[in-house]
């Protein structure tokens, strides 16, 4: 649950979502589910060229199993607070 908590955090937040495809997709995050699905909107294709059928696309719905990795802007992280809730979850987990 930590990721899923991490990425509400990042509602209304531009980030680059890297699918395991290879097609790289900027948007403004809308949703996230417990899935770790994703809804995007304003989105633009890093490589239309290689992705030409992209360029049309506005809104995107990604699965969350096709997704390798999401790019975000360091100055949206707060590295603390991610620390913290880290260390609680480890903390919940050793206690079981």
């Amino acid at each position: 649950m930590l990721f899923f908590s991490f990425f509400k955090t990042l509602v209304d937040q531009e980030v680059t979502v890297e699918l395991k495809n290879d097609i790289e997709i900027r948007g403004t995050l809308k949703t996230v589910d417990q899935y770790l699905n994703l809804k995007l909107d304003n989105v633009i294709c890093l490589n239309e060229d290689k992705y030409p059928h992209m360029q049309s696309v506005k809104n995107l719905f990604i699965r969350g199993s096709t997704v390798r990795y999401v790019h975000m802007s360091s100055n949206t992280v707060d590295c603390t607070l991610l620390q913290d809730a880290s260390r609680r979850e480890a903390m919940a987990q050793s206690a079981k």
